[in-house]
């Protein structure tokens, strides 16, 4: 079964430069418009996850990194809604979500806390298992400490993940390829290549094309670049 899969650090909604509404929703769409099998996203607004499956038509999966610092994370949205480019997350908390097609069937899913005190921002990866697919992996991490908190995810993931069972390894590393050691370990874990990106589609136990970077005109609508993160995709199974 041949699979389309998609990472996009979404920043939050906000387009480049960014303006005073964001624009979410259709990035969401945008995404999701070519039907996807398996869509990871990062900087989501918290108050989003109840609108991904509505917006996508997809199974949404999501997972709290930062939670919202006030009341709720509808009042976090009323006003970030003011200024979308200059409060950013500062209200809304920030979180991950694994999106899937309606025919794939969730196993067993976790979250898991990647950052340690004192490294800032809570980063959390969420590992979902997904019958007769395996399991995905997606993770955001901080600038700074990327390096550390990726080699703690692989650790993580060999813990918890049989040997033979395929892996898909999704998210936003903030490691380039040459920087640090996330992608030597993880190529002595047996995955593929990465991206020439810090947004990542890496695979282990699946055949699997080379992961394809969006030039920026295929993320853009009405001449705005939607994000400062480009979508990456590749093809398993």
């Amino acid at each position: 079964m041949a699979l389309l899969v998609r990472t996009w650090n979404l920043f939050h909604g906000n387009a480049v430069p960014p303006e005073r509404r964001a624009f979410l929703e259709e990035m969401v769409r945008l995404a999701t418009a070519d039907e996807p099998d398996i869509l990871c996203l990062q900087e989501v607004p918290v108050w989003a996850l109840a609108r991904l499956g509505a917006w996508s038509g997809m199974t949404s999966i999501g997972a709290v990194a930062a939670r919202p610092r006030l009341l709720s994370a509808r009042l976090g949205k009323l006003i970030t809604d003011l200024d979308h480019g200059r409060l950013r997350s500062a209200l809304t908390g920030q979180a991950n979500a694994v999106l899937l097609a309606a025919e794939l069937k969730v196993e067993c899913q976790r979250t898991w806390t990647i950052s340690r005190p004192g490294e800032g921002e809570r980063r959390v990866v969420q590992v979902v298992q997904v019958a007769g697919v395996g399991t995905i992996v997606n993770l955001h991490v901080t600038s700074g400490l990327a390096d550390r908190q990726c080699l703690r995810t692989a650790t993580y993931v060999e813990e918890v993940v049989a040997g033979d069972e395929p892996v898909i390894f999704c998210g936003d590393t903030n490691v380039k390829p040459g920087e640090g050691g996330t992608y030597d370990a993880l190529r002595r874990a047996g995955f593929s290549e990465p991206a020439p990106s810090i947004d990542q589609i890496l695979v282990r136990g699946l055949p699997s094309t080379a992961p394809f970077v969006w030039p920026d005109d295929r993320r853009r609508i009405g001449g705005r670049l939607l994000s400062d993160h480009a979508p990456v995709e590749l093809h398993v199974g």
